[in-house]
C-alpha cells in the first residue's frame, strides 16, 4: 500500500503543477489590482468577474502581498508578481497605517479613505507576515522597516504580561474593545498560531533573536495553553487567564465565519481540524527555521494529524469537514475551502516527518475532493463552501476575506512535498 500511495503521487505532482501554472497563477496574474487607486480589489463572482465591491480589507490586502512575494521566492513570478507587491506595499503604508496611534486599520475605502478604525491582532499579524515575506522577495528595506515597527508597537499594546500572550481586539488608541461580540476579554487560538508563523517569517528575514526567542514563544504558550492536555487538539477561545471558553463571533470578522447555535457559542468540547493540521505543519516548520529538532515535538504534531484523519477525514466522498468534538466524529460537516488547502501540505508534512502510507491516503481523500470538486476549473480558483454531501454552498472566487492566500499557498508548498517524496 506504500509504495503504490507513494507512487500516485506522481500522478498528483501533476495535476497540482498544472492546476498552480495554468489556472490558479493565470487567474491572480490578471485579477486583483487596482490600476486607479492602488492596492488590491478582491471581490469577484463564480465566474470570476468583478462585483464592484469596493471595501479593502487589511486582511486582503497583507495575504495579497504575501501571497505574489512568495510567488516570487518560489521561482514562479511569470506575471509580473512581486511589482504589484510593491504597489500593495505603497498602498498598504499609505492608507492603512495610523501615523497617529500606530498599527494598521482593519478596513479602508477603495480610494483609501479609514472605515474601520480598529486595531485587531489577527490583522497585524498578517502585516508582519506579509511586509516580511515581501523583504525577503524584494530586498525592499520599506516592508521590513515597517514589520519592525508593527512589531514595536505590538508589542506594547497588545501583550498580556501578566497571562501571556496577547490581546486581541483594540480601538484605533490600542484601548481593550469590551467583552463579548467586541472580543476584548478573548484569546483565540487561530491569532497566537498567526504570530508564531509572523514571527517565524521576522526572524527568516532578519536573523535577529529576538524574533526566534518571540517565536519559540508562542510554541510553548500554544502547548501550555491552547492545546487540550488530554487529547492533543486545539481549544478555539479563552478568557485572557488562558480559561476555555465557548467559541462566539465577533462583530469584526476575518472569514466566512459561520453561525453559531444561539447566543452561547459553540460547544466547550469542540476542535477545527483546518487549524490543528495548519499549526502542525507550520510549527514543523517554524523548528526548522529556527533550528530546533523537531524530534522533541514528533509525538504531539502526530497527535494533531491523527484526529484529523480519525474524526475530519471524509473517507466517503473526500475532503475534510470544519470542526468537531476532541473526541468524536465530526459535527459541523461542511467542507471549506481554507481546511483542504491545509490538510493537503499537513497530510504530506505527516508523511515525510513519519513515513506512514496512512498520511498518503488521507491526503488522497483530500487531494480528489479538491480537483475532482473543490476547484472552478474553468476559472481558475477554488470555490469557497460545499456541505457535507458535496452540494456547493457558496461560489465566489474572492471576497473581503478569501483571496488566494491558502490556494496558492497551499499549491506551492503542496508542490514542495511531492517533490521530496517523488525524487
Amino acid at each position: 500500500m506504500k509504495d503504490a500511495l507513494a507512487a500516485d503521487c506522481e500522478g498528483w505532482l501533476i495535476e497540482v503543477q498544472n492546476h498552480l501554472r495554468d489556472e490558479l497563477l493565470p487567474f491572480w496574474a490578471s485579477h486583483g489590482g487596482d490600476d486607479e487607486f492602488g492596492g488590491f480589489l478582491t471581490y469577484f463572482d463564480g465566474g470570476g468577474r468583478a462585483t464592484g465591491e469596493e471595501v479593502k480589507t487589511l486582511i486582503c490586502q497583507t495575504r495579497m502581498i504575501y501571497t505574489f512575494s512568495s510567488i516570487h521566492r518560489a521561482g514562479l513570478d511569470q506575471g509580473g508578481f512581486l511589482d504589484r507587491a510593491q504597489r500593495g506595499v505603497e498602498f498598504l503604508i499609505e492608507h492603512f497605517w495610523d501615523a497617529d496611534h500606530g498599527g494598521w486599520y482593519w478596513s479602508v475605502s477603495r480610494e483609501g479613505r479609514p472605515l474601520n478604525e480598529s486595531k485587531l491582532a489577527y490583522g497585524q499579524s498578517f502585516a508582519l507576515y506579509a511586509l516580511s515575506e515581501y523583504g525577503m522577495a524584494s530586498g525592499d528595506f520599506r516592508g521590513m522597516e515597517r514589520a519592525v515597527e508593527t512589531f514595536e508597537i505590538f508589542q506594547t499594546f497588545a501583550a498580556d504580561n501578566r497571562h501571556g500572550g496577547y490581546y486581541e481586539f483594540f480601538e484605533r488608541d490600542w484601548r481593550k474593545k469590551g467583552p463579548g461580540v467586541h472580543g476584548g476579554d478573548r484569546k483565540s487560538f487561530d491569532v497566537h498560531l498567526h504570530l508564531m508563523e509572523a514571527y517565524t517569517n521576522l526572524f527568516e528575514a532578519t536573523g535577529l533573536p529576538l524574533y526566534r526567542d518571540k517565536a519559540l514563544e508562542m510554541v510553548d504558550l500554544i502547548f501550555d495553553r491552547v492545546i487540550h492536555r488530554d487529547f492533543g487538539t486545539g481549544v478555539a477561545q479563552f478568557s485572557p487567564d488562558w480559561t476555555p471558553q465557548r467559541a462566539i463571533l465577533f462583530e469584526d470578522v476575518w472569514g466566512a465565519d459561520r453561525d453559531v447555535e444561539g447566543d452561547e457559542g459553540r460547544p466547550i468540547n469542540n476542535t477545527s481540524y483546518g487549524h490543528n493540521v495548519e499549526f502542525a505543519w507550520l510549527l514543523t516548520h517554524t523548528l526548522n527555521v529556527l533550528g530546533v529538532n523537531v524530534e522533541g515535538y514528533a509525538d504531539r504534531i502526530r497527535k494533531l494529524y491523527d484526529h484529523c484523519l480519525a474524526f475530519g477525514i471524509d473517507r466517503e466522498r473526500g475532503g475534510v469537514y470544519c470542526e468537531g468534538p476532541h473526541d468524536a466524529p465530526a459535527r459541523e460537516r461542511n467542507k471549506e475551502f481554507w481546511q483542504q488547502a491545509e490538510c493537503l501540505v499537513g497530510m504530506l508534512d505527516a508523511y515525510i516527518l513519519f513515513g506512514d502510507a496512512k498520511y498518503l491516503e488521507g491526503y488522497e481523500k483530500v487531494h480528489r475532493f479538491i480537483m475532482d470538486t473543490g476547484i472552478n476549473h474553468e476559472v481558475g480558483e477554488w470555490y469557497p463552501l460545499f456541505d457535507a454531501e458535496n452540494t456547493l454552498i457558496s461560489d465566489y472566487m474572492g471576497d473581503g476575506y478569501k483571496i488566494n492566500y491558502h490556494t496558492i499557498r497551499s499549491m506551492i508548498q503542496t508542490e514542495a512535498r511531492l517533490l521530496k517524496i517523488t525524487l
